[in-house]
């Protein structure tokens, strides 16, 4: 029900059947042509650009061009009641009364399903989060765990087949830290020893005392002597303890993953050192030297020969090592060996997520998935940008834990998940955000959160005062099919969902659901406020409705409002 893409496809089979008759020459740009809905200052419903690509091909004015195709369109589509042809070219369609009658039908049909598009269906990894198990999760993370979530959501609505996934990084130094924390606090309970402060990089948060308390609670471990004896199976508990702290936060955000794999999990495996094999046998790892890193003083840095992956060949900037001074595998060999067995498991594309201190980290790990699945693995990585809070025009924070974080549990706890989550996706995720609780709070068309909401509210309050359920089925005929300038625009507006859906989905862009719901709510409280002034543009009089148009219209805003809501995650309340 994409009319966009139904039009674009119907243009252009017109277009090459014109010159299959040789009335017009066909430009090698075809592939330009567009439909878009028409400015809301200009007459039409639909606004297409042929006449423009066409015109240099054929020698003749865009103006000249368009009228001649207005002539055929008009009659070769009997559903266009008029074309009006807007500078330097455009052809303008308006379509008659009965094709939005069926459109709007359609759509009753559809319910919520109405949007989804019926391309290629594929199996994807949406590798998201994937935080530390060292700490609940922090308003950092936030971002970028609703930006995968949605995209998740936005691929599953549309047929595909899809696994929300967690990498935890459970070895490494950090982790050590981690564990070593838990096990001084562990000391502290039981011998009353003070924590140490003069031990750089520990853990001193609540959360890891919390941990120590379950850990002495529950017996998990008989005796705290000597830490290096006890550490694999301390760094085990409370690894999994920490992360189930960390499920508490996903699920407050309305967030479940389907799948965690651990580091540790493919060192068991031996699945690195297979992966480096995998490499070597393609020719793709020798013995070389490199320049320091960046954030290495160049005289504290030993050049030596290190194994080298040709990440090169695929498109970064230089190779990179596999082994550190120690022999032991870098973190990128950890990496693409949960790369490979991505890879193994068959996704035909594979969806990464990343913070904003992950942007250089993107050309190495998309030449080693390139590497391993011979380029048949597609690897897109999506950066989500720095998060700013504000509260009373001041940068925000409001952490009850020791630490210099805020967490998802504060930010939560302050304004409610549906103004985090609406909000967060409100701007594309590869520019900051601006999270401001002043405005996130308040009950005005400056909270759009609030907005859409009350929209969805205000619609369900009419079919309460008629004494009819907004699910009821409603027949209208094609007789009493009447809209005004003011409906036309809110239908357009509701046309354009399913294409709003589609660059969503292909773009990895679900922004573009809150500022489209936005801008719907709008056309809503822009038409309900003329009813105060004048009665023709009321929904309802005397508990009776003013038309049935009115009614399927308020049902099918219903229907998209409800829809785009429940793929970023936000309630629609019923009353407000």
């Amino acid at each position: 029900m994409n009319i966009f893409s139904i039009y674009l496809e119907k243009i252009k089979e017109f277009i090459i059947d014109l010159e299959k008759h040789e009335q017009i020459k066909i430009s090698d740009n075809l592939n330009n042509l567009a439909i878009e809905l028409t400015p809301k200052d200009l007459q039409g419903d639909i606004s297409c650009n042929a006449a423009l690509i066409l015109s240099k091909t054929n020698n003749k004015k865009p103006k000249d061009i368009a009228e001649f195709l207005k002539t055929h369109l008009i009659i070769k589509f009997s559903e266009f009641k008029n074309i009006f042809i807007a500078e330097p070219g455009f052809l303008n369609i308006e379509f008659k009364d009965d094709f939005w009658h069926k459109f709007l039908t359609d759509l009753l049909n559809l319910k919520e399903k109405y949007g989804s598009n019926s391309y290629k269906k594929n199996s994807y990894n949406v590798e998201f989060v994937s935080a530390n198990p060292t700490g609940p999760l922090h308003v950092g993370h936030c971002r970028g765990s609703i930006l995968g979530d949605v995209i998740a959501n936005l691929l599953i609505f549309n047929g595909n087949a899809v696994t929300k996934e967690y990498y935890v990084n459970d070895l490494g130094k950090q982790i050590k830290k981690f564990t070593l924390s838990v096990y001084y606090r562990i000391i502290e309970i039981l011998h009353n020893k003070e924590f140490p402060k003069n031990v750089d990089d520990l853990y001193p948060g609540e959360n890891v005392a919390d941990i120590a308390k379950k850990i002495i609670d529950k017996k998990l471990i008989s005796e705290f002597n000597n830490f290096d004896k006890i550490y694999e199976k301390l760094r085990e508990i409370s690894i999994k303890e920490s992360l189930e702290l960390i499920k508490v936060n996903l699920n407050s955000l309305g967030i479940q993953h389907d799948h965690f794999v651990f580091e540790s999990q493919l060192y068991k495996n031996n699945e690195i050192q297979d992966t480096v094999e995998k490499l070597k046998k393609k020719d793709l790892i020798y013995y070389g030297k490199i320049a320091a890193p960046k954030y290495k003083e160049e005289k504290n840095w030993k050049e030596r020969k290190q194994l080298l992956f040709k990440s090169t060949l695929y498109g970064d900037d230089k190779d990179r090592p596999l082994q550190k001074n120690d022999t032991s595998w870098t973190y990128f060999a950890g990496d693409l060996a949960y790369h490979n067995n991505k890879i193994d498991r068959k996704f035909d594309i594979l969806i990464n997520v990343l913070g904003a201190d992950h942007t250089g980290y993107i050309k190495r790990i998309n030449a080693g998935v390139e590497a391993l699945s011979n380029k048949k693995t597609k690897l897109s990585c999506k950066v989500s940008q720095l998060v700013k809070l504000i509260k009373d025009g001041k940068p925000f924070k409001m952490s009850k834990r020791k630490g210099d974080y805020i967490t998802v549990e504060d930010l939560i706890n302050e304004v409610g998940r549906d103004p985090v989550r609406f909000i967060m996706l409100s701007r594309s995720n590869d520019v900051e955000l601006d999270f401001d609780f002043k405005k996130v709070t308040e009950k005005t068309k400056d909270n759009p959160v609030y907005y859409v909401q009350y929209c969805y509210a205000r619609i369900c309050s009419v079919f309460r005062n008629i004494n009819k359920d907004l699910n009821e089925e409603i027949n209208f005929d094609i007789k009493k099919f009447h809209i005004n300038s003011y409906e036309r625009q809110i239908i357009k507006k509701l046309s354009e969902w399913p294409k709003c859906i589609s660059i969503s989905s292909q773009r990895m862009e679900p922004h573009r659901i809150p500022v489209y719901l936005y801008e719907l709510s709008s056309l809503f409280h822009s038409y309900w406020n003329l009813g105060k002034d004048d009665f023709s543009f009321r929904f309802i009089s005397d508990n009776k409705p003013t038309s049935l148009t009115k009614l399927i219209i308020l049902k099918c805003i219903s229907y998209v409002i409800k829809s785009g809501m429940n793929l970023i995650g936000v309630n629609t309340p019923n009353k407000m």
